[in-house]
């Protein structure tokens, strides 16, 4: 079956005119040939019908010669449109691309439109066209949902994710964010509770520190109770040092970790092998069963809440939600700020769409010609035309019966 939008194919009527005068012209010929010895007037009418049949005739051809081979005859060079019609979706598609859908023209066309007005006003006053939200779309999702095979549709809402995931480069992000903390001094709290929990370690596991030194010391260390003198200045230093740390919070060693984390930050941004360890890192926990449970439950609540808002329309903007709903779109209609904010954010999106999405939406239209067979573009690119084509036969019959007329006219004066 045949897609696409229908056009009207009203040259049927006006298409008889144009061959109907070809006819008559013919007729008024061979009548005035017969008579033209009766007046010589007849001759002017025998010089009209017959440029007329000429320009007719020549016109038909033309027209017919852009879709078809005339009478079916393979003449060169006729049948234009289906032997190039390749040709032609591509030039199309090059034209709507070079002419229509450029970055620049549709940024100056987006600057005349209030996308966050509009918004606004349909969310703050829901009543004007909140039916179609409640009713239309709330059925289509709660239907479409319903009607998904859940298993195949949660794998590939998780697939997405999990693809989303592993395209996304975690090292940088990482990076920034450590960066961030360190500049800001977020990092400081944290280094804290390291050192207060090795002071604990070390007063909880003092013990295996002298073990260790007795352990190791010879015979006569350990006669003389060195090793556990030894032991003890271990664990006063390690002390000593932690609680320097804790205190002091330009400590040379805080300092050192410090530069350690800047150095962590640099590498994660900038070090393409620090990049790929943390790749294989993130890669490995994506492949990781809790992880991939978690993305089961995740899937499975945003599911439920989606059904369930949209089995229940009324809810969507009613209540708490429905008040937030309203608020935001009196805000949108209301703040100056946020509105230009938000318009230029749709005017980016929409541009970056264009600009990025611009050559794929109109390769579909080339290649939606390409697929097309003769016989279709023949019939719509004719219909499209419509009457003129049938105009351009009139005219020709009639602008030819008037140049044999001035023909004529000027053989009898010569």
């Amino acid at each position: 079956m045949r897609r696409g939008v229908a056009v009207p194919t009203g040259g049927l009527n006006i298409r008889v005119v144009a061959t109907g005068m070809l006819v008559v012209m013919a007729v008024v010929f061979v009548s005035a040939k017969y008579y033209q010895d009766v007046h010589p007037a007849i001759g002017f009418v025998r010089a009209f019908a017959e440029a007329a049949m000429v320009g007719g005739l020549a016109d038909w051809f033309a027209v017919t010669a852009l879709f078809r081979h005339p009478m079916g005859l393979p003449i060169p060079h006729t049948a234009i449109v289906p032997r190039n019609k390749n040709r032609i979706g591509d030039t199309l598609a090059r034209f709507l691309l070079n002419n229509f859908l450029l970055p620049r023209l549709i940024a100056r066309k987006m600057l005349t439109v209030d996308v966050a007005g509009a918004v606004g006003k349909f969310l703050a006053h829901p009543a004007e066209g909140g039916g179609r939200l409640r009713l239309g779309a709330s059925r289509i999702i709660a239907d479409g949902l319903g009607a998904l095979d859940q298993q195949r549709l949660g794998g590939m809402v998780k697939s997405a994710i999990a693809d989303r995931l592993r395209e996304l480069d975690v090292a940088p992000l990482l990076g920034q964010a450590l960066q961030a903390a360190l500049a800001e001094g977020r990092h400081q709290p944290l280094l804290d509770a390291m050192v207060k929990w090795g002071s604990k370690t070390l007063d909880l596991n003092a013990h295996l520190i002298h073990q260790m030194v007795h352990d190791n010391s010879n015979a006569i260390v350990r006669f003389t109770g060195l090793d556990e003198s030894i032991a003890n200045r271990i664990v006063a230093g390690l002390g000593k040092l932690l609680s320097e740390m804790a205190v002091e919070p330009d400590h040379p060693l805080r300092i050192r970790v410090e530069e350690g984390l800047a150095k962590m930050a640099l590498d994660l941004q900038h070090d393409p092998e620090v990049k790929e360890k943390v790749a294989r890192v993130r890669d490995e926990l994506l492949e990781n069963k809790a992880v991939k449970r978690w993305l089961d439950g995740l899937w499975e609540q945003g599911r439920g809440a989606l059904l369930k808002a949209a089995r229940d329309p009324e809810t969507m903007l009613a209540g708490r939600i429905g008040e937030l709903v309203t608020q935001f779109g009196t805000m949108l209609g209301e703040d100056v700020h946020i509105k230009r904010t938000l318009n230029r954010y749709a005017r980016r999106a929409v541009v970056g769409m264009v600009d990025s999405y611009g050559e794929t939406a109109l390769k579909l239209v080339s290649d939606t010609i390409r697929g097309w067979d003769a016989k279709t573009i023949t019939d719509r690119l004719e219909n499209a035309v419509g009457d003129d084509l049938q105009y351009i036969r009139i005219n020709g019959t009639l602008v030819g019966g008037l140049v044999g007329v001035a023909i004529h006219t000027v053989d009898v004066l010569i």
